[in-house]
């Protein structure tokens, strides 16, 4: 198969002109990442997801309670000897302009020397049924939020 070549010529004054013989794949490869970057955009904070559907309300996260368990095994430095652990049941909030099934959390995890700071207070977002990620600032979020013991965080071991 004859490859493609796309001529570009330019003159300049004394000269006979200068060709320079690239592929046209090599030219696609370099301007259609650069075409399909426009196309991307989002509504609010945050990366876009192509997961979900904004025209259908987001699903309940069944599994919400072991998938933050285990993600909590790889968030905290220690997931041994945490205290005073409480969280919300997931309720649709709106976060970043999306409306969003949120749960928060507050936990006092031990620190390296065996203390204890006051609670972190957390708010984890789900997108399509599924745990997306953990923010810090979680006052506006979790304002309201009625906490329940969750023992299982408690016991969490390495």
């Amino acid at each position: 198969m004859p490859r493609t070549l796309i001529n570009f010529r330019t003159r300049s004054p004394g000269s006979n002109g200068l060709h320079l013989g690239i592929p046209a794949r090599a030219v696609a490869i370099v301007l259609l990442p650069l075409a399909l970057a426009g196309c991307l955009g989002s509504e609010g904070d945050g990366p876009p997801s192509f997961m979900e559907d904004p025209s259908t309300p987001p699903p309940f996260p069944d599994n919400y309670r072991s998938e933050l368990l285990a993600f909590m095994r790889t968030y905290l430095n220690n997931p041994v000897g945490v205290r005073d652990a409480m969280m919300a049941d997931p309720v649709q909030r709106t976060v970043g302009g999306r409306v969003r099934y949120v749960t928060c959390l507050r936990f006092s995890e031990r620190q390296s020397d065996g203390t204890y700071r006051e609670p972190h207070q957390r708010a984890v977002l789900f997108i399509n049924g599924r745990l997306d990620r953990m923010l810090s600032s979680a006052a506006d979020v979790c304002a309201g939020a009625n906490y329940a013991p969750f023992p299982e965080l408690e016991k969490m071991s390495r």
